[in-house]
């Protein structure tokens, strides 16, 4: 049985998962959920099918409360183990990060970069950057993943990117006609509900919080506060769990 390819990020060993492909057999896609990141061979990204879109949806969803490891300022091809190059794609949401192989093996893409390239977010509005500035310390980055402070930062400091949040309204446009029948009886008969993307991002929050005292009391520690504000907001993990709502069967 062939090894598993290591992550690019952590070095650790990545899952495959199948998924159904625009182009005739299954691809098989790497995934790291520790260090929320794909891996594509070459030209990977552009073959999967709409099912399959809904599909990573789902898995994105399960592991939305992950802790997840920050990216390394050096990564290596899981095929060649050459670093790969730092860059940016436009598309018409946005520019988003990718690392590529220079040896053309592929390239690998943050959860959040993949919701950019696939459309599926738009640029927050002044007065949603406002009311988040008021409940949480900072964001991170949809385009690199870095923590920002939403409270002094207009735009992300290290890559320059607007902020961004998943869109529901491009998710219910783009998977309409594909999703499960139950699904699409749904999103068909009704349009996005409003996003409060900061209830969803408290109430994510309060996961993390709840499951952080867990470890700490079987540990014999101190418990944490829920009530902390200054807690650093994930929109990729709360866009997730708002999109699901409407898509799940």
């Amino acid at each position: 049985m062939p090894a598993l390819p290591s992550c690019p990020s952590c070095r650790q060993p990545m899952q495959v998962h199948r998924f159904a492909s625009n182009m005739g057999p299954e691809l098989e896609l790497d995934i790291c959920f520790a260090c929320q990141g794909l891996w594509f061979d070459r030209h990977e990204n552009l073959k999967l099918s709409p099912r399959a879109v809904v599909e990573l949806f789902r898995l994105l969803h399960e592991h939305r409360a992950d802790q997840h490891h920050p990216l390394p300022e050096r990564m290596a091809c899981p095929r060649c183990d050459t670093s790969l190059a730092r860059g940016f794609d436009v598309v018409r949401s946005g520019r988003y990060m990718v690392y590529r192989c220079a040896r053309q093996h592929g390239r690998f893409s943050t959860f959040s970069s993949f919701m950019v390239e696939k459309g599926f977010v738009r640029h927050m509005t002044r007065p949603e950057i406002d009311d988040l500035a008021k409940r949480v310390g900072a964001i991170y980055c949809t385009s690199c993943g870095a923590p920002v402070d939403i409270r002094k930062d207009h735009a992300c400091p290290y890559c320059r990117a607007a902020f961004s949040l998943i869109d529901p309204d491009a998710v219910v446009r783009a998977m309409e006609g594909y999703a499960q029948a139950g699904a699409r009886a749904r999103l068909a008969g009704a349009a996005a509900p409003p996003v409060d993307i900061g209830d969803a991002l408290v109430a994510l929050e309060r996961d993390h919080a709840r499951a952080e005292r867990e470890r700490q009391q079987r540990a014999f520690s101190s418990a944490s506060s829920a009530d902390d504000v200054s807690f650093t907001g994930d929109l990729l993990a709360a866009g997730v769990a708002l999109v699901w709502a409407l898509v799940k069967d």
